[in-house]
């Protein structure tokens, strides 16, 4: 893993992470969404199941199936939305804050479309659009989502 950014749900119900897996010279994008209970008629999305120490039972997503994800990617495509921050916890208690290994911007930086359609790439810098979600990370950047016309 050579990466990772997530954004906050506004609503505070779907978890939204991306990982960047470096395998075979290429960076792979894998974004995610967790959430407490399934996604009504989105099986073909379902990664599986995992258990969170204090949430408990959560499924797994292919963000680029989940309206909750394509949502935030489509506010941060439009500058609406920031990648959010890591916050750690022991138990119920946050211990510290620390910015995400991974820092997105949006290009161009010009006045967006709303509401735009959104595609997410699965190796990075595999997508184009009229605008760009790239991410940078020590030793790389390209794009992980664009604007489709």
């Amino acid at each position: 893993m050579v990466g990772g950014y997530r954004f906050d749900d506004p609503d505070g119900e779907v978890g939204v992470e991306a990982m960047l897996i470096g395998r075979g010279g290429a960076v792979f994008h894998v974004p995610v969404t967790y959430r407490s209970a399934p996604l009504e008629d989105a099986a073909e999305h379902l990664i599986g199941t995992t258990e969170h120490s204090v949430l408990g039972q959560r499924w797994v997503y292919d963000a680029a199936g989940d309206p909750v994800a394509l949502a935030c990617y489509g506010r941060a495509l439009q500058g609406q939305q920031e990648q959010a921050v890591l916050e750690i916890y022991e138990g119920d208690t946050l211990v510290a804050v620390r910015d995400q290994t991974a820092q997105l911007r949006v290009e161009p930086t010009t006045a967006r479309e709303a509401a735009p359609d959104v595609r997410l790439s699965r190796v990075v810098g595999d997508v184009e659009g009229r605008h760009r979600l790239v991410v940078t990370w020590p030793g790389g950047e390209g794009a992980v989502a664009a604007t489709v016309s």
